[in-house]
């Protein structure tokens, strides 16, 4: 049975077409060949304000350019978020698009006096395709510490999931031909298996 798949593309550059999107593109096919239903959110051709003030997030109002990213994320069963390392964590326009889209009363509803009582999302599997300019034995050390080898890596229910970071080779600044090619083809057949068994829960 398919799953619907919400595929995040996190790379802030509108106009380049970078390793990111090639490898979300190859991650769709492979999805959508193997019959599932699959959405895309396109971050670079959103516009939409930073949140400023815990006011603005626990009262303002949704930026109507996101509405719809919204309603994406509410459909799916599973989600795919795709960007590049940027000093040492994901793109700013990423962790802008989070805060917003995760507001009280969405990713999370107060319950018997507890603010973050309700999960929103519980349910839904995730995983994280991060692409960086180094060979990835090489984040913990110059990053100093473990802990930033993938943003989101620390989480115990998302660790697994980001320790499978391999080295694709480097030549000439751009990434192997051949280490892309088995890149995409991972990519593709991570998609035709529609998410994981791992959830997120109380």
């Amino acid at each position: 049975m398919g799953k619907r798949i919400l595929v995040i593309q996190g790379h802030p550059e509108p106009e380049a077409r970078r390793l990111c999107h090639v490898l979300a593109d190859h991650y769709v096919e492979g999805a959508q060949t193997a019959g599932h239903e699959v959405r895309r959110v396109e971050l670079a051709a959103l516009d939409f304000p930073l949140l400023r003030s815990q006011a603005d997030w626990e009262k303002g109002l949704l930026p109507a350019s996101l509405v719809q990213a919204q309603q994406d994320i509410a459909w799916a069963q599973h989600l795919v978020l795709v960007f590049p390392l940027w000093l040492g964590d994901m793109p700013a326009l990423l962790k802008g698009f989070l805060e917003q889209v995760a507001r009280p009363g969405f990713a999370f509803k107060a319950e018997g006096g507890n603010p973050f009582g309700r999960k929103g999302l519980k349910g839904r599997s995730a995983r994280i395709v991060c692409t960086m300019g180094m060979p990835a034995p090489a984040v913990p050390l110059l990053l100093h510490g473990a802990q930033h080898q993938v943003p989101g890596a620390q989480h115990p229910r998302l660790r697994r999931h980001c320790a499978g970071a391999r080295d694709l080779g480097r030549h000439g600044g751009e990434p192997g031909r051949r280490g892309r090619g088995e890149a995409l083809r991972q990519v593709e057949g991570v998609g035709a298996q529609g998410g994981l068994r791992a959830t997120f829960r109380d």
